[in-house]
C-alpha cells in the first residue's frame, strides 16, 4: 500500500464511465494510510453553475477521500477563502498509487451549504439511468445506503471526518 507523503503532488481521477475521466493535480496534505487529504484548484469550466451553488475559477477544493468508504468529500472555498459548501461523491473506495488517487464515481452526489442551511441531493435521476441497478446490484444498494449516510452526516457537520490526519478531531 501507497502511503503519500505531505507536500507531494498526484494525479485526482475521477472515473466517470462512459463519459471521460476527470483528471486533475492535487497537494497532498495528509495519508494516514486509510484516509488521503488533497488540496486542489478547480479544474473544471470557468463557471459551473448548479443552480444553488457554483464553482469557477479560483475555487480552492481540500477533498477527502478514504480507501474503505465509499464516498470521498470537497470541501469547497472561494479564491478569497470564503466557505461556499461541501461537495460530496458517492464513489467506490478510493485507490491511492504513489502517483495518483483515483475513484469510480457512482453518479450520486450530496451538497451541503457552508453555512449549513441547505443540503441537495443530487443526480439520483443519472444514478437511475445508469443501469448500475441491472449491471451490478450490490453496488447499486450500497450506494444508495452511502447517499443516505452522507446526508446523515452532512446534517450533522460530518462529525470527525474532516481533519488533517495526525490533527486532533473536531
Amino acid at each position: 500500500m501507497s502511503v503519500l507523503a505531505p507536500g507531494s503532488t498526484v494525479t485526482v481521477r475521477l472515473l466517470k464511465a462512459p463519459r471521460p475521466d476527470v483528471t486533475y493535480p492535487a497537494t497532498v496534505l495528509g495519508d494516514d494510510g486509510v484516509r488521503v487529504v488533497v488540496r486542489a484548484d478547480w479544474a473544471g469550466p470557468p463557471v459551473s453553475d448548479f443552480g444553488a451553488f457554483r464553482f469557477e475559477t479560483g475555487d480552492v477544493f481540500t477533498e477527502y477521500y478514504w480507501r474503505d468508504r465509499w464516498y470521498s468529500i470537497k470541501e469547497v472555498r472561494s479564491a478569497s477563502g470564503t466557505l461556499k459548501g461541501w461537495y460530496c461523491d458517492v464513489a467506490r473506495p478510493a485507490q491511492v498509487t504513489a502517483a495518483e488517487v483515483s475513484t469510480a464515481d457512482l453518479d450520486l452526489d450530496l451538497w451541503l451549504s457552508g453555512d449549513g442551511s441547505l443540503v441537495l441531493r443530487l443526480d439520483e435521476d443519472e444514478f437511475a439511468e445508469s443501469g448500475l441497478a441491472d449491471t451490478d446490484p450490490d453496488a447499486a444498494a450500497e450506494a444508495i445506503r452511502t447517499l443516505d449516510e452522507l446526508e446523515t452526516l452532512a446534517r450533522r457537520g460530518f462529525p470527525g471526518l474532516l481533519t488533517l490526519p495526525g490533527s486532533p478531531l473536531h
